[in-house]
């Protein structure tokens, strides 16, 4: 371990489905000597790439869990960790980001800036990450990185500019153009591991010329060496460099380069980009809140001397027990070190630490600040912050997206049901977007995900892993209740059973409200409620909200005011008033015409174009609302609103459409009303299941 914070990189690779995230990490592993041999995602051989570990990630060809490794790069050491492009595995990306100073956007060449492009664009923002995109498979038909280079301004708002120019295109790539050091690099070798350096062809040398020109421009706005350096037409590549990584720090430039980690071309140049242009930790401003002042924000040193503050980002369940990821943003973690989990305040004494190469690892002593590494044999949850016994702080945390789909799943005899219950413990731990409870009306055991894909893949490996065999019933979709107008309550608890009694009044409104699953407001004036009781009153309305009156749905987007009631000397209570509170709500909630709701899903389909008008059919066939259309090249993108009721088995619907040449992804969008026959659908399936079950 390199131990100088200047040479230190900690990236992420993210991008859409199927741009190369993993066969590029697989070509950055070999350069840098990790591994010795490439093996494609889907490669003939039956290996399968290094980062996709897991049986289903090499059956499937997709990456499920993102995977940490570390190289070494002309001095620099890089930690880099290859997350997922599919929408259902998003807190994989979530996380990753949450604890990665620098990342690099793949943007397919052909296919540009995708839906899922958008959705990892947007994951970077919020956590403010610097990055630097590669545009791939440029020796694809159809490629065109001037496109995609305009989709990254248009699309996702980026100062895109192109660091360098390819040399071919399509079938003709042979390597790429330099534009800071104006020269043309190759790739020989069997794998394009050797570069070399050549002059520009000249029927480039105006062209690169020109996009040099707009480099300068674009960088010397962040540079006034750089500015007089142009107007003096003495600009060297130093000066080009040291302002164009100010920008990227900052997120106000985003440089591009191209190339095809499948054909071994442009991978070298991104490898100095990352070690020349992406920060290293103490770059980064890393924020935690001192839990014993309030909350207040502290920003953390890069100092291995000072007091330890690390983030517990990733759990998994390794051969020797739970494997646990953490990024340390502060002081050293050192096997032996007592640390305290600030959550539960459990002390903790460490034992084994280890740095991971997908689903190898090697035993290390210590993990300075700035650092990514996994411990062993702890007991926390994903998310957790480590620190010393010096300290009380936590690391903010990061953005968990909530459910839309669920399952019920039966095991299949008692030897199941014992495994099925070890697997979802694991699972709700690892994975903070996968829910399980059981329904206490039919027993049944219910899990919680993103989408099909995601419960698929956990059932699955419930098979696999845990052998649970288990079967899924029909997926349910996470519907909502809510109200439409406001409507008056008025209501008496009153109980008298001998002794002390229960009495408890209390009046007010409910109203809907947009954005916020409950608000509760106290208006009582003079003390008509004693204000020892107004918290029983909030908690008896917030217990109405997790089951509706209407379809026993969890109610949101409504909003409660007291603003009068009564109270008895001796026989009000909180349990009377909470008693009040759950009648008031009854009363008021038929009066104020409630309504389902129905998650709503962002679709984008892209298509060959000829099957354009058969898709668009199959979109509005399913209550779809077409938001537009635009084509790309031989491809037509459709993006379209849709109920995710509706969009179960449409893979396949899709597939059999299309001759299997159109993809889709899906995301959630928001909460809005079911139409009248689909509420009578679910009333009338509601009433079914109460029969059976009585």
């Amino acid at each position: 371990m390199i131990e100088d914070q200047k040479s230190v990189r900690n990236i992420g690779i993210s991008a859409h489905i199927d741009s190369g995230k993993t066969t590029l990490t697989e070509r950055i592993l070999y350069y840098t000597n990790r591994i010795h041999a490439i093996h494609d995602v889907k490669g003939k051989d039956g290996v399968g790439a290094t980062m996709d570990s897991m049986e289903l990630e090499k059956e499937r060809g997709i990456t499920i869990a993102s995977a940490a490794t570390f190289c070494q790069w002309r001095r620099h050491e890089i930690n880099i960790i290859d997350t997922p492009g599919h929408v259902d595995f998003t807190i994989e990306v979530e996380r990753s980001l949450r604890v990665l100073d620098g990342a690099i956007l793949v943007l397919c060449a052909v296919g540009g800036v995708q839906s899922q492009s958008i959705t990892v664009d947007r994951q970077m923002k919020r956590y403010k990450v610097p990055g630097i995109a590669f545009i791939n498979k440029c020796d694809r038909i159809g490629a065109n990185p001037d496109r995609v280079i305009r989709q990254l301004r248009e699309k996702l708002g980026h100062n895109a500019v192109a660091i360098q120019i390819p040399v071919g295109l399509e079938g003709d790539l042979e390597g790429v153009v330099d534009l800071v050091t104006m020269k043309a690099l190759y790739f020989d070798g069997e794998n394009g591991e050797k570069v070399r350096m050549e002059d520009i062809p000249d029927s480039l040398l105006s062209d690169a010329e020109e996009k040099r020109e707009v480099l300068i421009d674009a960088a010397s706005i962040f540079s006034d060496e750089l500015m007089e350096a142009a107007l003096e037409d003495s600009v060297t590549p130093e000066l080009i460099l040291s302002a164009v990584r100010k920008a990227t720090l900052t997120r106000e430039i985003t440089p591009v380069f191209l190339g095809s980690a499948y054909k071994n071309k442009g991978v070298q140049p991104l490898l100095d980009a990352v070690t020349r242009l992406l920060p290293c930790p103490s770059e980064v401003e890393n924020e935690a809140i001192d839990m014993d002042a309030d909350e207040k924000p502290v920003i953390l040193a890069i100092d291995s001397e000072k007091p330890l503050v690390a983030l517990a980002f990733k759990l998994e369940d390794g051969q020797y027990g739970q494997l646990t990821y953490v990024r340390v943003y502060q002081g050293r973690l050192e096997k032996g070190l007592t640390i305290i989990n600030v959550r539960s305040g459990k002390k903790i004494k460490i034992g084994r630490l280890v740095r991971m190469h997908a689903d190898q690892m090697e035993d290390i002593s210590s993990i300075p600040a700035g650092y990514i590494g996994a411990l062993f044999g702890v007991e926390c949850s994903s998310g957790d912050t480590f620190v010393g016994p010096e300290i009380n702080y936590s690391m903010t945390s990061m953005f968990v997206p909530d459910p839309v789909i669920s399952f019920a799943i039966v095991p299949q005899d008692n030897k199941s049901q014992i495994n099925m219950s070890k697997a979802l413990n694991r699972f709700a731990k690892e994975d903070p977007t996968f829910r399980t409870y059981v329904n206490k009306e039919t027993g049944e055991t219910i899990i919680e995900g993103m989408g099909e894909l995601h419960l698929d893949v956990y059932v699955e490996r419930m098979r696999r892993e845990y052998n649970a065999l288990v079967e899924t019933g029909q997926p349910q979709v996470a519907y909502r209740e809510t109200i439409t107008r406001k409507a008056e309550f008025n209501y008496i608890h009153k109980k008298q059973t001998g002794g002390a009694g229960q009495f408890g009044r209390i009046a007010g409104y409910i109203e809907p409200v947009e954005d916020e699953e409950f608000v509760f407001e106290n208006r009582i004036h003079g003390g008509s409620i004693p204000t020892q009781f107004i918290p029983a009153c909030e908690k008896g309305f917030h217990q109405c909200l997790a089951k509706g009156p209407k379809m026993e749905f969890p109610v949101t987007g409504i909003k409660v005011v007291l603003d009068d009631g009564a109270a008895h000397s001796v026989d009000s209570s909180e349990i009377a008033f909470q008693a009040a509170a759950r009648g008031a709500f009854l009363q008021a909630y038929p009066k104020a015409r409630p309504v389902i709701h129905e998650p709503i899903m962002k679709v984008v389909v892209e298509t060959p174009t000829e099957f354009q008008g058969a898709v668009m059919g199959s979109l509005n066939q399913r209550r779809g609302m077409i938001v537009g259309s635009q084509d790309e090249g031989p491809m037509s993108v459709i993006e379209a609103q849709l109920p995710l009721a509706e969009m179960f088995g449409y893979s396949t619907v899709l597939r059999s459409l299309t001759q299997g040449k159109a993809q889709f992804t899906m995301e959630f969008s928001a909460y809005k009303q079911v139409p009248q026959s689909i509420t009578e659908e679910l009333l009338k399936k509601l009433a079914e299941a109460k029969k059976k079950v009585a």
